[in-house]
């Protein structure tokens, strides 16, 4: 794990780090920095057209608009995490650190839940469609309760974060590194993904078991294109996160020797994990034809002005 990283977990009680090969130490800082730029421009991209554009103020972007949030706020911390790495020490204080790690911590958990949510509305949707029938209380207001709720859950999930810096842990040390990761692994992904997983088995099931000849055309009214985006949100979420969260079981498990090798593919891990949060904005602008439509409005409405 690399040193002084919240998302990694590594302790600041740790001894000062060996110096670092040049071409990791130069590439490290340039991938978070262009992840931070490409992510800040992308998220409040996203944040902009969804927020002044009326029309866009529907159930599923409701719930991508508080994707963008969480991503929004991960970015605009990453230089202090770049900051970090080219001090090789931790340099901003308790307080700092507490908040650090607690955006962190809010962006790790909150991506999985809120596609969660999502999905959990995509089944919901979808079978309804198929079946010719509105899901009752599927209301922008019923999506805005959902979303605090799912905020309170996060709150709740990283307050164990927040009462002590992970980056220096209690005695005895290796034990709540140990703990911290597996709370992580299993609060922060497996819950979530094996969710994930249960409603899109159920839903196939389901829609594999009606009987084509009356439900065809109810059928190809269920294959949305936003149905498309959400899961193509999810399969980034999941190329992104899933090595970081294999590595925890790795880490959790075998006494790995901290080689060159070893920890740059810590550090590629932590920078996938990272780069979830810039990715989403462009599934957005690729996927979804009225987010483009009312991105280059907004382009054109401010060029005028």
């Amino acid at each position: 794990s690399s040193i002084g990283c919240p998302r990694t977990g590594e302790s600041a009680n740790a001894t000062t780090p060996e110096p670092l090969p040049l071409p990791l130490a130069v590439a490290v800082p340039v991938v978070y920095a262009v992840i931070c730029a490409v992510g800040l421009v992308g998220n409040s991209a996203v944040l902009y057209v969804l927020l002044r554009t009326p029309r866009m103020k529907t159930v599923t972007n409701l719930f991508i608009l508080n994707l963008a949030i969480a991503d929004e706020l991960f970015t605009l911390v990453l230089p202090i995490n770049i900051a970090d790495f080219l001090l090789r020490r931790w340099p901003f204080g308790e307080l700092m650190c507490k908040l650090i790690v607690a955006i962190d911590q809010y962006n790790t958990f909150s991506s999985l839940y809120f596609l969660t949510v999502m999905s959990a509305d995509r089944y919901l949707v979808v079978l309804a469609t198929a079946e010719s029938r509105r899901v009752a209380g599927r209301t922008y207001g019923a999506a805005r309760a959902v979303s605090l709720a799912v905020w309170a859950l996060v709150t709740l999930v990283v307050l164990p974060f927040a009462v002590f810096c992970v980056l220096v842990f209690p005695q005895p040390e290796a034990f709540w590194w140990r703990a911290s990761r597996l709370y992580t692994l299993v609060l922060g992904f497996a819950i979530p993904v094996s969710t994930i997983c249960a409603l899109y088995t159920t839903l196939l099931c389901r829609l594999h078991a009606m009987r084509l000849d009356n439900h065809g055309k109810a059928l190809d009214r269920a294959k949305k294109r936003v149905t498309f985006l959400v899961v193509a949100i999810l399969a980034v979420c999941l190329l992104c996160w899933t090595p970081y969260h294999l590595s925890t079981v790795v880490v959790l498990t075998t006494d790995v020797p901290q080689t060159p090798l070893v920890i740059a593919i810590s550090y590629f891990i932590t920078s996938l994990s990272y780069a979830n949060s810039c990715l989403n904005p462009f599934l957005y602008a690729f996927l979804d034809d009225s987010f483009r439509k009312s991105l280059h409005q907004v382009i054109v409405c401010r060029a005028e002005a």
